[in-house]
């Protein structure tokens, strides 16, 4: 089981949105935020929590990645998606989390466990770190975060809710 989640730049800013970021390390989870992440986040408005986070007390998380390997780059994904499961290769003790469906087609052609922002969401509330997962779903989908019914009604099922 993963004890570390190699955080992208997305699940930071839709987490930081909903004013959440405390959430991966709350759950006891160790944090790597990849430095291509961290340069996606910065590229926000100076106002954006995950911006503050990133250039504040996440300073300390962020990993330089050196090359990534030909099975990754063959995916043609962005820099963040791309270090982040750099990071994860041969790591079983890492999980990348992270929203896009082209890397996270990408991890599971690699085996790489992974989880999405709205997977977060739901463990926080299992572990009643959160009261409900509908309206903060509401609340990123307001923010410009995008999900297929589908994977709400699975999310929803799994909060019971």
């Amino acid at each position: 089981m993963a004890s570390v989640w190699v955080i992208n730049a997305a699940p930071l800013i839709f987490l930081g949105k909903i004013g959440h970021l405390e959430l991966p390390s709350r759950l006891g989870f160790g944090l790597i935020v990849p430095e291509g992440a961290a340069w996606e986040v910065q590229q926000g408005p100076e106002w954006d929590p995950a911006r503050q986070w990133v250039q504040g007390p996440a300073r300390r998380l962020i990993h330089k990645v050196g090359a990534i390997a030909p099975t990754i780059a063959a995916w043609d994904l962005g820099l963040g998606e791309s270090q982040v499961l750099q990071l994860c290769l041969g790591e079983p003790e890492r999980e990348a989390v992270l929203d896009d469906r082209a890397a996270r087609d990408c991890a599971t052609s690699l085996g790489l466990p992974f989880r999405g922002t709205i997977a977060v969401l739901t463990l926080a509330k299992q572990e009643g770190l959160v009261a409900a997962v509908r309206p903060l779903i509401d609340e990123l989908v307001a923010k410009g975060f995008r999900i297929a019914k589908p994977i709400l009604d699975r999310a929803l099922e799994l909060a019971g809710e």
